[in-house]
C-alpha cells in the first residue's frame, strides 16, 4: 500500500474536523445557491416557457449526468472479463486455492440493534461463503429483544460480560459476540473494530443477506489492488410482501441499479465517495488511521469515505475506492412510503451533514478529480430535490391557470426526457446483467414502466423525503432508527 498506516485506536482526535469555508468552496455553494434563487424568481418575474427555467436545469443537470454514467460503464458492455487491468477489482471471482495471488485476512462485523427477527438467516449466509471469512464478530448494540435467545439457541453462545467478546462459537466456526452499551451503530463498530485482528474487514447489516460468492469476490479485490481501502458491494432491495411492498421493491430496486452503476462511473474516475454500510470492506488500518466510524455522523459509511480520501490526497497516499461487481447481497428495504421517506429523510440529513463537514475539499486541487468534480456535482446535489419539486409545482399552478403557451414547449421538453429516461433505463438493465455476469431478476419491460412512472411518483417522494432531511439536519437530531421486520424478511 502507498504510503504508511498508523496503528491507532479510534479516536476523535483522528477525526478532525476541517469544517471551513475556503473560496473555492466558498465559490462554488455560492453559486448553486445564488443560481437556485434567481430560478426561482424567473417564475415570479417573467412569463413564457423561460419562467420554467428551474425545471430546465433540473432535467438538463440529470441528462448530464445519465450522459456521463452512460459513457463511464461502456466498457461493461463486453463484461467483467473484459473490463481492463484498472477495473479488475470489478470482476466476478471465485477464489483459486492454487493462484499465487495475494489474498488477506478478511473479517467480518455485523453491527445489530433488536435485529434478532433476521440475524440468524444473516450469520447463515456468512457460514456458507465458498470464502468463508476468518472472523465474524456480532456487534450487539444493547439489544432488548430476542437477540440473545437467538445466539445461545442457534449458535450456542451465552450472554458475554458487556464490553467482552465471547469465546468462538462451536457451532459456527469464528463466531463471536460482543455486547456493548447502546450507543448507535458507529459505537457499536468501533467496539469491534478494536478487537479485530484481519487486514481487511467487511460491515454486514443484520438484515443483510450475502450471496455464496460474495465475500470471496471481495477479498481478490483488495489482495489485486493493495491501494484499496474501501470497497462497496452491490445491494438488491428486498421489500416483502402486498402491493405497497412490490410497488416500492419495483422502483428501488431499478434505483439501486442505477446507483451502483453511477458509483461505478465514479469509480473510473478515481473519485468514488459513497460506499454502502450495509455491505462494504475496508482495510483495517486504513480506517484506524483515520479515527474509525463517528458516532456523531447520521451516515457513518458516508462519513468514513470522506475522512479515507481526505487523508489520501492530504499525505498523497493514493488510496482508492471501489465497487465489487461479484459482491452481491439482498437487503431489506422499507415497504411503506412512511418507512421510505424516513430512511431517506436520515440518508439526505446526514448527507448534508457530511457535505458540511467536509466543505474545504470542494474545489481543492490537492484531492484531483474528488475535489475538482465529484465534490462540486455533490454540491449541486443538495439543493437537486429543490429544484424538482419547485418545478413540479410550477408545473401544476400552469395546469390549474391553463397557461399552454408555456404548457406545450414544456411537455414537449419532458417528453423527449422521459424517452431519454426509457433508454437509459433499458441500457442500463442489460449493462448490469453483463457487469454481474448473471441473471439479475430485472424486467426490461418492467423497467420501461418504472421509468414512465417514476418521474411523477416516486421521484417526487424520494425529493419530499430530501426536503424532509433538511429540516433533520438543521433540527440537529439523529438516532439509529429501528426498521420493522416482516417475517418474509427472515426466510
Amino acid at each position: 500500500m502507498s504510503g504508511s498506516l498508523r496503528t491507532i485506536a479510534a479516536a476523535p482526535a483522528a477525526r478532525r474536523d476541517t469544517a471551513v469555508w475556503t473560496w473555492p468552496s466558498l465559490a462554488i455553494y455560492g453559486t448553486i445557491f445564488a443560481l437556485f434563487v434567481t430560478l426561482v424568481l424567473r417564475a415570479f418575474t417573467v412569463s413564457g416557457p423561460t419562467g420554467w427555467a428551474v425545471g430546465w436545469a433540473y432535467i438538463g443537470y440529470d441528462t448530464l449526468l445519465l450522459t456521463f454514467t452512460f459513457w463511464q460503464t461502456l466498457p461493461l458492455r463486453h463484461g467483467p472479463s473484459r473490463n481492463g487491468p484498472s477495473r479488475n477489482v470489478s470482476a466476478r471471482a471465485k477464489i483459486d486455492v492454487n493462484s499465487t495471488t495475494y489474498l488477506p485476512s478478511l473479517g467480518v462485523i455485523i453491527a445489530a440493534y433488536n435485529e434478532g427477527l433476521v440475524l440468524e438467516a444473516t450469520i447463515r449466509a456468512l457460514l456458507v461463503q465458498s470464502d468463508p471469512p476468518d472472523e465474524i464478530i456480532v456487534a450487539d448494540d444493547g439489544s432488548t429483544d430476542n437477540t440473545a435467545a437467538v445466539m445461545l439457541a442457534t449458535f450456542g453462545l451465552a450472554p458475554p460480560v458487556t464490553g467482552n467478546l465471547s469465546e468462538a462459537s462451536a457451532m459456527a466456526p469464528g463466531l463471536r459476540w460482543l455486547r456493548v452499551v447502546h450507543g448507535g451503530k458507529a459505537t457499536a463498530l468501533n467496539a469491534a473494530l478494536a478487537l479485530l485482528t484481519t487486514e481487511v474487514f467487511v460491515t454486514v447489516d443484520a438484515d443483510t443477506k450475502l450471496e455464496p460468492d460474495a465475500l470471496a469476490s471481495m477479498r481478490r479485490a483488495f489482495g489485486a489492488e493493495l491501494d484499496l481501502v474501501a470497497a462497496t458491494g452491490i445491494l438488491q432491495p428486498v421489500c416483502g410482501k402486498g402491493f405497497s411492498a412490490r410497488l416500492l421493491e419495483a422502483f428501488q430496486s431499478y434505483e439501486y441499479m442505477r446507483s451502483f452503476l453511477f458509483r461505478y462511473a465514479w469509480m473510473s474516475q478515481n473519485s468514488l465517495l459513497l460506499v454502502s454500510g450495509a455491505f462494504a470492506g475496508y482495510r483495517r488500518l486504513a480506517v484506524n488511521d483515520v479515527g474509525g466510524f463517528d458516532p456523531d455522523s447520521l451516515v457513518e459509511d458516508y462519513d468514513v469515505m470522506n475522512r479515507l480520501l481526505r487523508h489520501s490526497g492530504d499525505f498523497g497516499l493514493g488510496w482508492k475506492s471501489a465497487v465489487v461487481g461479484g459482491a452481491v447481497a439482498t437487503t431489506s428495504a422499507p415497504a411503506t412510503p412512511i418507512a421510505f421517506m424516513r430512511q431517506r429523510r436520515r440518508w439526505f440529513g446526514g448527507f448534508l451533514q457530511t457535505q458540511y463537514r467536509f466543505r474545504a475539499m470542494v474545489g481543492d486541487y490537492h484531492y484531483g478529480r474528488l475535489g475538482l468534480l465529484m465534490l462540486p456535482i455533490t454540491a449541486i446535489e443538495s439543493l437537486h430535490a429543490l429544484y424538482g419539486l419547485f418545478a413540479f409545482g410550477l408545473l401544476l399552478s400552469y395546469l390549474a391557470g391553463g397557461h399552454w403557451s408555456i404548457l406545450v414547449p414544456v411537455g414537449g421538453l419532458i417528453i423527449a426526457k422521459v424517452i431519454a429516461d426509457v433508454a437509459f433505463q433499458a441500457w442500463s438493465v442489460n449493462i448490469y446483467r453483463r457487469w454481474l455476469n448473471r441473471p439479475t431478476g430485472l424486467s426490461p419491460m418492467l423497467a420501461i414502466t418504472s421509468s414512465l412512472l417514476e418521474p411523477f411518483t416516486f421521484q417526487l417522494l424520494r425529493n419530499s423525503a430530501a426536503v424532509w432531511g433538511w429540516v433533520f439536519m438543521l433540527s440537529g437530531k439523529g438516532e439509529w432508527g429501528v426498521q420493522h421486520r416482516h417475517t418474509a424478511d427472515a426466510d
